[in-house]
């Protein structure tokens, strides 16, 4: 089963061209349910039950129902596969039943929130710090041009075009887009660029070819890391909004539903984002009908 697993990587990476952290994700989860078989079980010896067994230990952990169905979905893609390869007579996933994903509307910072905290930051960066100045333009690129963590860690310092003020990102699936940003970003990456970024480049022990071309660059030089990046807006954006779990994707939700509230339609915020589906995109619906309906409440007379 290990060598089908390792195909199954090659195959979703190469064929499928999905992200690196999906393929991750996936494989975590093929390797977990190995882990559940019993000891001598082949790829042909696996059956619904077995698959049924492993997602009920799971609820027993008490793993959320979304990793419930990302799991469901590992199995099922594996196992049809494994089929389709000739590894197996039968799918045994074909009935495997995904729980239902129940609706959690993201947390969303207020637009007044974000402007103190990047206020805050512009003020921190005056001081000409390389890592405040470095701090003041990711935040301002995640929140002005709503892209994902992974996409700004990705990002070369080519990517960006400052006279269109636009930067082109590789999102999931490794599909490509150009996404606008304001003039507050441009002019806190102006900063970073001629002030911060050399300083932190010649931090660097060695320059391999990938840290002399990243955009944002860590403390010793290096390409920055998502880790390093939630770490930042923990500690910048978390106490704005009495929170320990504030990470980026808050920004990135926060775009989408100022987008919203501000009148951007619903299938020019997917293209910014990078959706596949409009039905990602309608979750931020959701959350501005609700702040509609709080003010609503709040304001008028007869509520």
């Amino acid at each position: 089963m290990h060598s089908a697993r390792e195909a199954y990587a090659t195959h979703l990476a190469r064929v499928r061209r999905l992200s690196p952290a999906t393929v991750r994700a996936y494989a975590s989860d093929l390797r977990d349910l190995a882990g559940t078989l019993p000891e001598g079980t082949t790829l042909e010896d696996v059956d619904l039950e077995h698959l049924r067994e492993w997602l009920w230990r799971a609820t027993q952990r008490g793993d959320a129902r979304s990793t419930l169905a990302r799991r469901t979905a590992s199995a099922r893609g594996f196992f049809a596969w494994a089929h389709e390869e000739g590894l197996i007579p039968a799918d045994p996933s074909l009935r495997l039943v995904a729980p239902k994903r129940g609706r959690t509307l993201p947390k969303v910072a207020t637009a007044d929130s974000v402007n103190d905290v990047l206020s805050g930051l512009a003020a921190h960066a005056a001081s000409g710090d390389p890592i405040a100045l470095r701090d003041h333009a990711l935040l301002e690129l995640l929140y002005a041009a709503g892209i994902r963590v992974s996409e700004l860690c990705g990002l070369d310092v080519d990517d960006v075009d400052r006279s269109r003020r636009t930067v082109r990102v590789l999102g999931k699936g490794s599909k490509e887009r150009v996404v606008p940003f304001g003039l507050p970003a441009e002019r806190a990456l102006d900063a970073y660029l001629v002030r911060a970024r050399p300083a932190l480049s010649a931090r660097a022990d060695t320059r391999p070819d990938d840290a002399a071309r990243a955009l944002f660059l860590g403390a010793r030089g290096g390409r920055l890391t998502p880790r390093a990046v939630y770490g930042v807006v923990s500690r910048t954006l978390g106490p704005a909004l009495g929170s320990a779990t504030v990470g980026p994707h808050t920004l990135r939700h926060s775009a989408a539903t100022h987008l919203l509230d501000g009148g951007a339609d619903l299938r020019t915020v997917q293209e910014l984002l990078g959706h596949a589906s409009l039905g990602t995109t309608q979750i931020y619906t959701h959350v501005s009908a609700e702040r509609l309906a709080a003010t609503y409440r709040l304001a008028h007379p007869r509520a």
